[in-house]
């Protein structure tokens, strides 16, 4: 290729890269804000203090979801999916919290969500060099448990020993860079407000990732001191009184989960030809056992709605991304982009010689993913074990195991750094429905057997004669792990306490946790260390090309998006526009399942405007994990939150396309109105301003 070529090709990656000012695409670290683009895009350039306040007033549920500070006193913002494990966990069958919805009148009605924990991402550490100097020249099984090693001993030294300290060693452009991500921990959080399941999810699955919208997903918690008193929250948003209108500025601070936007052609035919299609078909069928057993009862309704609802929100997410790599547009889009990088660095003879092969590497190893993935999956990934008590067996035998090692040398999810979750998991208190639990349980024993085969050693070892309903039953009603007391007893007695239990889940996990950590350990050694040192190659080469000015993939750390609020035009020229009304929901609702309202919304109806905005839409770019995020003006007022993307946004895990993609979000006219009107929630309203 000639100079002019290479040139071409250069500036092809940066317009792909980095894409359009209108495009508002990009999911920025806030060490690293555009705001020389961002000026340019929406009018508004961010200063340092703007984005300190709104990084210390963004916070993250470490369950998979966003929040933010919303007053003073500690008073948290999130969306009511991101709560409806602890609304669960609260409710019974006398009082069901899901159907009722609750609302704390007084601080002390909050009650605690006990497996809940929040962080506030305090500090930004480049641990760079630190990392690969401990990895040079290694590969294979070295270069994992150089890197394991490395980041432990940095994640250990930051927490200091100090469980109200997280610290996460954070991988940026597939391993180009390396962040030291230093949290506030807060393990005391209590629920202050949660509407109806029925309106905060209204029009359920049918209607998910779709817009129009009217779903009022929103709920409040309160963050508690070891004292038990409300924190200090200085840094916090005030709620905008005037929202916004079409065309305004909207910045979004959150925390997308995972992006595959750098991923290699290899790495996105692995995703369409084996994970995809194997996540579809599995769950799917257990979307059907689930529906089956909810059909019993209102009771047993009741304990598998939430897991129902989770389950159809992770099929409708996986089928959107299984379209866009079976799209043949797509597909040749993203080869192109990959060619162009490519061709780039053939063209430099220096960035030819760091690359080399990474690119033959990542399909090599993607190979042996292929060859790992359905032991990987059943084993490792507890698809076979579909259960809580399996869960926290599991948890106790390989705590019990990986304590008596040096922190250098353990699982990651077991370093000193990790314990204060693992241990608040472990005293969890939420109820285990054992019928629920058989039910999971047996299915995943079932696809077990129909994986593997019945004369398979791990199938003979985990059912031996029984069919897996046997086995379920068995195990769950044998288990007493259910019980907080009894796990924190296994887990103080370490690995002598766990070898010597007789409970059934226990030793399940001691005769499976062998072969679940071989195929770990291959799937480390022989996928994830080559493909991760092959694309720190690659990104070296990107960043010798463009330097910063692309943003890296999700790594459900604290982002930045900037956008507009826009509607958009269907491919068949229907125009959909940016705002929903309080009369749409009224129009919407049928008075059956999933378009029903609650009598709080029925008997609210004459007294509310129907002219007060309820959802909107607007250009930002977001993925899973931004759940529960901010939507704000250039003021730092909130205008809304982040409930969903449209349908056009599910293609989002591997690019943004601006003339379709859309967040979606709770209009805070709308959830004001709810709260004043609707719930009659004084004091909450007070609190925020209202």
């Amino acid at each position: 290729m000639g100079l002019k070529g290479i040139a071409a090709a250069s500036a092809a990656i940066v317009a792909l890269s980095v894409g359009s000012a209108q495009a508002d695409e990009g999911m920025w670290t806030l060490d690293n804000v555009p705001a020389d683009a961002i000026q340019k895009a929406v009018g508004f350039k961010p200063d340092q203090a703007w984005i300190d306040n709104v990084r210390l007033s963004s916070v993250r549920l470490a369950g998979g979801c966003s929040g933010s500070f919303v007053s003073p006193n500690g008073l948290v913002m999130t969306n009511h999916h991101c709560v409806s494990d602890c609304v669960a966990e609260l409710s019974s069958a006398k009082e069901d919290l899901m159907k009722d919805g609750f609302l704390a009148r007084t601080q002390a009605e909050e009650r605690r969500c006990a497996g809940m924990e929040i962080n506030q991402l305090v500090q930004i550490t480049d641990v760079t060099e630190t990392i690969k100097k401990a990895t040079a020249n290694k590969a294979g099984a070295a270069f994992a448990d150089a890197r394991r090693a490395a980041i432990a001993t940095a994640e250990k030294e930051c927490a200091g020993g100090d469980a109200t300290t997280r610290c996460d060693v954070v991988t940026l452009y597939q391993g180009g860079k390396y962040h030291l991500y230093k949290y506030k921990r807060y393990q005391d959080v209590r629920l202050a407000f949660a509407p109806e399941f029925d309106v905060a999810a209204f029009g359920g699955d049918p209607d998910n990732f779709n817009f129009p919208r009217y779903c009022l997903d929103m709920s409040l918690l309160r963050v508690y001191d070891a004292a038990g008193k409300p924190i200090g929250s200085p840094n916090h948003f005030k709620w905008s009184k005037v929202g916004a209108k079409e065309g305004e500025a909207v910045f979004v601070t959150g925390h997308p989960g995972s992006t595959s936007r750098l991923d290699t052609m290899a790495q996105l035919e692995t995703a369409r030809d084996v994970f995809a299609p194997s996540y579809l078909i599995h769950n799917a069928e257990k979307r059907g056992r689930l529906i089956e057993f909810m059909n019993r009862g209102p009771e047993e309704r009741r304990m598998a709605l939430d897991k129902l609802t989770g389950l159809e929100n992770g099929i409708k997410v996986w089928k959107g991304r299984h379209q866009a790599l079976l799209d043949p547009e797509f597909m040749s889009k993203k080869r192109s982009e990959e060619g162009d990088l490519r061709g780039a660095i053939a063209g430099k003879p220096e960035l030819k010689a760091i690359v080399g092969d990474a690119y033959e590497q990542i399909a090599a190893a993607e190979q042996k993913y292929t060859v790992l993935f359905p032991k990987y999956a059943f084993l490792e990934g507890r698809r076979a074990f579909d259960s809580d008590l399996a869960n926290f067996a599991r948890l106790l035998v390989r705590a019990a195991e990986e304590s008596a090692k040096p922190n250098e040398q353990r699982l990651r999810e077991f370093g000193e750094a990790r314990l204060p979750a693992l241990k608040q998991r472990l005293a969890n208190p939420a109820p285990i429905y054992p019928e629920l639990e058989i039910a999971t349980l047996s299915f995943g024993l079932t696809k077990l057997r129909e994986q593997f085969g019945p004369d398979h050693a791990i199938v003979k070892a985990v059912l031996g004669k029984r069919s897996p309903e046997q086995a379920a039953e068995e195990l769950v009603k044998g288990s007493k792990l259910g019980d907080p007391a009894v796990r924190q007893k296994l887990f103080e007695g370490g690995k002598a306490a766990v070898q010597a239990s007789d409970d059934p889940m226990i030793k399940l996990m001691l005769a499976v946790d062998p072969e679940a950590r071989a195929v770990r350990k291959a799937m480390e050694e022989q996928v994830e260390a080559p493909v991760e040192a092959a694309q720190a190659k690659i990104a070296q080469a990107r960043f010798a090309l463009l330097g910063d000015s692309v943003y890296p993939d999700a790594t459900f750390t604290l982002r930045l998006s900037y956008g507009q609020v826009k509607g958009w035009t269907e491919p068949d020229g229907t125009e959909v526009k940016p705002f929903t009304y309080y009369s749409g929901i009224y129009e919407r609702a049928t008075g059956n399942d999933p378009f029903d309202l609650p009598p709080s919304f029925i008997k609210a109806k004459d007294k509310l405007d129907m002219s007060v905005p309820f959802n909107a839409v607007s250009t930002n770019d977001i993925i899973g994990g931004n759940s529960g995020s901010p939507a704000l003006n250039s003021k730092a007022e909130v205008i809304g939150l982040i409930f969903d993307g449209n349908i056009h946004s599910l293609s989002g895990d591997y690019g943004y396309d601006g003339r379709r993609n859309r967040s979606v979000w709770v209009d805070v006219r709308g959830m004001a109105q709810a709260l004043k009107t609707v719930y009659g929630a004084e004091a909450l309203a007070k609190e925020l301003g209202l």
